[in-house]
């Protein structure tokens, strides 16, 4: 008798390089990055600057060394940040912008990560030394939390308007923004060109192993430079993971629309079992949250039997969480499905 088929939906980020990519890792040309250049990464940062319309771009090792830079590029100690209760930088980085940088966050709450202009208003402290200062408004597209959402990029347009004309800066996590750019069709450079920094994420959708860029005008990324090797994200011969990267930028960015045909496809099963719901709908982009209705089975427990049965998702604060990536084929999403609702089922028929 086979083992169970392993079906990993957990996040985009257990992907594995391909072949090709293997290979241009392989062969990369390097340097020491640290001492002066690494012509992979020089190549890496050129291509994702352009592509975003940025005149720079820094190679670092995570999505969260890129918004942590972020954050001390525009804010020093003592002063705020503006974001959405549920962004990332806020809710899973450990706090890190008041730990490394001595900096608070105000949080507006949106509706699936989205805020609204008007909810800005107000929001920015006066000029009295009782407060901080209000320094840096920030968004995360797509938002992990809000389910994969795609930010309304007029929205977008209507905020950036507001925090200019308030002498604030602005940055994008975009660590899945390349899921926004073929989401909506608008081109990154034109979701960038409404921030001031934007980080990129290559080891999510996109199916690099290792690496993010922060990009932003080049005076900036030469002090964000500085902030990479004080957070020890100085890399030497980076270039190895730098290709992995430039490769996923090449060749990866026009599938994630399977990705997302695969996520529609789970949310499609959730919307018509009588025990599931949607948390967040609809879907967007390559995550779906759903929860359980009317079953005395816990969300929890029934992620322990998903593991069981050879389909790993993630249990995320009393919801599940499945994301899809390219390392999951439609024919797996369908298999994992059956074994979900042969579960519900069984819970069902049963009482647990």
């Amino acid at each position: 008798m086979g083992s169970t088929e392993i079906i990993d939906l957990r996040s985009d980020t257990v992907t594995v390089p391909c072949a090709a990519m293997r290979r241009a890792m392989a062969e990369a040309e390097v340097g020491d990055d640290v001492i002066d250049v690494d012509p992979t990464v020089a190549r890496l940062e050129a291509a994702i600057a352009e592509r975003l319309g940025k005149e720079a771009a820094l190679f670092v090792p995570s999505g969260t060394m890129a918004n942590q830079i972020a954050v001390r590029l525009h804010c020093r100690a003592g002063e705020e940040l503006i974001c959405e209760s549920t962004s990332h930088v806020y809710f899973f980085e450990q706090g890190a912008y008041a730990q490394l940088s001595g900096v608070v966050a105000k949080t507006l709450v949106g509706d699936r990560g989205v805020l609204e202009p008007e909810q800005f208003e107000g929001a920015v402290w006066p000029n009295d030394e009782h407060f901080p200062r209000t320094r840096l408004v920030w968004i995360e597209n797509t938002h992990n939390m809000g389910g994969g959402t795609v930010q309304p990029f007029d929205t977008l347009a209507q905020i950036s308007r507001w925090a200019r004309g308030r002498n604030l800066a602005l940055h994008m996590d975009g660590a899945r923004l390349f899921n926004a750019v073929v989401a909506s069709g608008r081109g990154a450079d034109e979701w960038a060109g409404l921030f001031d920094t934007v980080s990129v994420c290559f080891s999510k959708g996109l199916g690099a192993p290792v690496g993010s860029a922060l990009v932003g005008p080049r005076e900036m990324m030469a002090e964000a430079r500085r902030h990479r090797k004080l957070f020890g994200g100085g890399m030497r011969q980076a270039g190895i993971i730098a290709a992995g990267a430039l490769y996923a930028l090449e060749h990866h960015v026009a599938e994630l629309e399977a990705d997302h045909a695969k996520a529609r496809r789970i949310a499609r099963t959730v919307a018509e079992s009588p025990h599931l719901a949607l948390v967040n709908g609809p879907v967007e982009t390559n995550i779906v949250y759903f929860r359980i209705e009317g079953l005395a089975l816990g969300a929890a427990e029934l992620v322990d039997r998903l593991e069981q049965a050879g389909v790993r998702l993630l249990f995320v604060d009393e919801t599940i969480r499945a994301v899809t990536h390219r390392d999951v084929s439609m024919a797996q999403v369908e298999t994992a499905l059956s074994r979900l609702v042969r579960i519900l089922d069984d819970a069902s028929r049963w009482g647990r």
